[in-house]
């Protein structure tokens, strides 16, 4: 039967839920706003059919965004830190903190370290310096560099304070959190400025004294993970999964409206296919992605990686029609996903590298089989994501409708009884981020599992 097909194609339940999401102002991690995505997603999922819908909460470190700037130290007029020296860059348009930023200002010669990949810290002499770094990578090294990454290399290297420069033009400067899993704060203070903020100060203030002065507000607070089942109470379960939260400066339409949305929608689609489930479907809506992979990180440390037959993890998609596959190199999700793609005749991509970012990895770094879920993008880096151009305008419903369709069929596809998952061994995922190189990254920012 494929009633089901048409029933997705012209439903308005994810869009709708997408609009609701966008509409509630900041979803910050551990944010009231966040909390009331998580109940509307709970009680969607409860709409769509799911049994059992609730949100299990959990502390995390709160923190709200203040005032940031940069500001020029200019001795020969006597100012100093503290005498309010000339500001270059601040206000939303040209300086934001990175959350999880210190409250902290800080002053030293800047140093544009263009994209800062390892081998340029390595040239450099930073000790007390303000450093700059893109947030591209170049083709000539071999992955992505993360922002964490190159901020904990500054903070390795001795730099007093860290600027996040967008390669994206639009005047967007670019949010991300620092921080890490054992130390929630950043260790010295961290903003991100638009491409033309970065390029201005590069131009005029490259060997000048500069100070960075980040405000912001820490907080003891509570997230949570939204959870509902459908299909057979077995043992072995499907986990499919999005982040609720998003960033506070814009709407977090596609990151990560868009994949909570789908997931709905899934829910939606799964709960009129019940019958074809042979495996339990247990949807995972998470709180506090964006700030560490908390909510995932939790909830993977509570499941028997034994009963879990594979992950379907939906982070930043709808932008684009195709959808992007990694599946770590698991073979039966590859094998999956090129069966449901020659049914549909949908265009499609697959990589097999591991993508040690989004939801997903919390599980595939224990060896339980996964699949990073997304939106094909052109060349490296998030676009507009992360920005304040993170809106709803730049979504399609078309786009939404289809891929709950791609994906309500590779969750049906998994779910078949017929269909074998194994898992990876812990060594053999720490041996293949050493093979493509991310293990020294990983190592650097705090995120080394093994």
């Amino acid at each position: 039967m494929t009633d089901w097909i048409g029933d997705t194609f012209t439903s308005d339940v994810g869009w709708t839920h997408l609009e609701a999401l966008v509409d509630i102002g900041t979803r910050m991690a551990g944010s009231d706003g966040e909390r009331e995505a998580l109940e509307r997603t709970r009680d969607a999922l409860s709409d769509a059919g799911a049994r059992d819908a609730r949100i299990e909460p959990f502390d995390v470190q709160g923190w709200t965004r203040g005032d940031s700037a940069i500001r020029r130290i200019a001795s020969d007029e006597g100012n100093t830190v503290g005498s309010t020296p000339a500001t270059v860059a601040s206000g939303a348009n040209q300086c934001i903190a990175l959350p999880r930023s210190p409250a902290a200002e800080a002053s030293g010669e800047f140093v544009d370290l263009g994209y800062g990949v390892p081998e340029d810290f390595a040239d450099a002499d930073l000790d007390g310096e303000v450093v700059m770094v893109s947030s591209d990578s170049p083709d000539s090294i071999d992955r992505f560099v993360h922002r964490r990454e190159k901020y904990y290399r500054a903070v390795e290297a001795g730099a007093a304070a860290f600027v996040f420069a967008n390669h994206v033009e639009g005047t967007l400067p670019p949010t991300g959190s620092v921080g890490t899993a054992d130390a929630p704060l950043g260790e010295i203070p961290a903003v991100g400025v638009s491409k033309e903020t970065g390029a201005r100060l590069a131009r005029r203030y490259e060997g000048e004294e500069l100070a960075v002065a980040v405000d912001c507000a820490t907080s003891e607070a509570e997230s949570g993970t939204v959870v509902a089942d459908i299909g057979p109470d077995t043992d072995e379960y499907l986990i499919v999964s999005s982040h609720v939260d998003a960033h506070d400066l814009a709407e977090g339409a596609m990151d990560n409206g868009a994949g909570t949305a789908t997931l709905v929608e899934i829910a939606c689609a799964l709960a009129a296919r019940e019958d074809d489930l042979d495996t339990r479907v247990r949807f995972a809506g998470f709180g506090s992605e964006e700030v560490g992979l908390v909510g995932s990180s939790r909830f993977a440390a509570g499941v028997n990686p034994e009963h879990v037959k594979a992950v379907v993890n939906v982070d930043s998609n709808v932008f684009g029609r195709t959808l992007r596959f990694d599946h770590h190199g698991f073979d039966a999700l590859e094998a999956a996903a090129e069966r449901v793609v020659d049914r549909f005749d949908h265009p499609v991509s697959l990589g097999g590298e591991l993508v040690p970012h989004s939801d997903h990895w919390p599980f595939v770094e224990r060896g339980i089989p996964g699949y990073m879920v997304s939106g094909e993008t052109a060349g490296r880096g998030r676009g507009w994501g992360h920005t304040g151009a993170d809106t709803l305008d730049k979504l399609e419903s078309r786009n939404l409708r289809e891929q709950a369709i791609l994906l309500t069929e590779l969750v049906v596809e998994l779910a078949d009884e017929t269909v074998t998952t194994e898992r990876r061994d812990r060594e053999a995922i720490a041996s293949t981020l050493e093979a493509e190189g991310k293990a020294t990254g990983m190592k650097i920012t705090g995120d080394w599992p093994f």
